[in-house]
């Protein structure tokens, strides 16, 4: 490391090594700043949860790869765990707080938010049970059953994990366990945790360490809720019957388009693939949408999408065709229509996307 990397801020320091995939250079800075006075706590949230932010605008900016951030967050992983076991025996904070559980929502692999959060729990003095990514909620519920946690703390990070994640809630909450939210799965505000009925929610791990701190009331388990008790907009059914017919919307979207745009008769396997994939996650974000009953959470993907598009050289106007061809086999759904609108609006207010039908790469 050069003298001018060394004496950046920490951030910094550590960015260039995992970006440079320097493994033992990201652990050495980190435990240099821990010998200096720097506490584990400032290392894991103001340090390495910085960097992770970076890795992932780099990727959205084109500016790494998949690979190189795969790369990056597996050597930010690995530096955690350096930290936790850096400590001469005795000298963590034994557990005196409770005990808790932490797990990803199903589906979910981003599970370094959740890592970091049980880092700090554990040095706050809570008895921690970190479950990683993927939980299935079963799986959940019976480690629940068997430790009866103070609180479960919920992580997700992609907005279409919000189904999946009510049924954890309420199923935590079935057995009088209540539930802590937190990531971006459930808006910058919480609001969609409060719209799942979470008990709580959390921006930041040092934020769920404070309402931990406060208590929070068991649910009563006696209470019977189904997710139309939260969400009584679900009754129309619009996004079961968008849910269901999932396969068929992604298929028939795929016709529509090569009938407008023939070129795409000459598409190989891999650019169809590639369409298939692009038109199913705009489904999979119309249904979420439909769910929570929500246009931001629609228009927010279409318009970080359309970004992304931008940064690879992909027309982002693109999207607008999508939408197009979804709207026209979705027309006897007034609140999708009604979503789709506010997509499309939200497409067109963008300096780089233009109301011109063409589609080059996929949308």
């Amino acid at each position: 490391m050069t003298h001018t990397a060394a004496t950046a801020p920490l951030p910094e320091q550590l960015w260039h090594a995992v970006a440079d995939g320097d493994e033992f250079g990201a652990a050495d800075i980190l435990h240099t700043a821990l010998a200096e006075g720097v506490d584990e706590e400032t290392l894991l949230l103001d340090v390495i949860a910085p960097v992770q932010e970076r890795i992932g605008a780099e990727w959205a900016a084109d500016r790494i790869t998949v690979a190189q951030e795969h790369a990056a967050t597996a050597i930010n992983e690995r530096v955690i765990a350096s930290l936790a076991h850096r400590g001469r025996a005795g000298e963590r904070r034994r557990p005196d707080r409770g005990r808790v559980t932490v797990s990803c929502v199903d589906g979910e692999w981003h599970a370094l938010p959740a890592r970091l959060v049980s880092e700090v729990l554990r040095l706050r003095g809570w008895q921690v049970d970190h479950l990683g990514a993927q939980v299935p909620t079963s799986h959940l519920i019976a480690h629940l059953h068997r430790t009866n946690p103070d609180a479960v703390l919920l992580s997700g990070s992609i907005p279409t994990h919000l189904p999946t994640a009510h049924a954890a809630i309420t199923a935590c909450q079935a057995i009088g366990v209540p539930v802590l939210a937190g990531g971006r799965t459930f808006g910058p505000d919480g609001r969609y945790a409060r719209a799942l009925g979470a008990d709580r929610w959390a921006g930041d791990a040092r934020a769920a360490a404070a309402v931990l701190a406060e208590g929070i009331p068991r649910p009563d388990a006696s209470a019977v809720r189904q997710a139309v008790d939260d969400l009584p907009h679900l009754e129309d059914q619009e996004y079961t019957l968008v849910v269901q017919s999932r396969p068929q919307i992604v298929k028939q979207s795929l016709v529509d388009l090569e009938d407008r745009f023939p070129g795409m008769r000459d598409y190989g396997e891999d650019q169809r693939e590639r369409t298939a994939e692009d038109l199913a996650h705009i489904v999979d974000f119309l249904a979420t949408a439909l769910y929570v009953d929500d246009p931001d959470l629609f228009t927010q993907f279409l318009t970080w999408t359309a970004g992304i598009l931008q940064a690879r050289d992909v027309p982002a106007r693109s999207l607008l065709t999508g939408l197009e061809t979804l709207g026209g086999q979705l027309r006897d759904f007034p609140r999708t229509q009604r979503l789709l609108h506010e997509g499309a609006r939200a497409l067109l207010s963008l300096d780089t996307v233009a109301p011109v039908h063409d589609i080059g790469t996929g949308v």
